[in-house]
């Protein structure tokens, strides 16, 4: 009876650790989300700022004029794909963690 009960507390610290590594992962597709919706944001803004009128970026504690601003688009719809190609990546680990998670519960419900 000893051993079965030393299996159940290891089962469920595992459980908890599965669980904990849920949360991380969810916390991260939330800031990347959010990271991405910035940049899909800020592009949309300098498409539609006048041509005749100057746009800036912030460089640290200072604003740096941009004097070419299809580079700078350019940029930032690469760092909003990178972010989405991260997020699906993401995604994806939490979806298979998660179905481990629920088979450990199961698992573990049963025992």
């Amino acid at each position: 009876m000893g051993v079965n009960r030393i299996s159940e507390e290891v089962s469920a610290e595992e459980i908890q650790s599965i669980a904990r590594e849920l949360q991380i992962l969810r916390n991260q597709i939330q800031t990347i989300s959010s990271q991405s919706s910035e940049y899909g944001i800020t592009v949309e803004a300098l498409s539609k700022q006048d041509p005749e009128r100057p746009v800036f970026r912030s460089l640290g504690n200072i604003l740096l004029e941009v004097s070419d601003r299809d580079s700078l688009e350019s940029e930032l719809k690469e760092a909003k794909e990178a972010l989405n190609e991260h997020l699906g990546r993401l995604v994806e680990r939490e979806e298979s963690i998660r179905k481990k998670y629920e088979e450990m519960a199961e698992s573990f419900e049963r025992a």
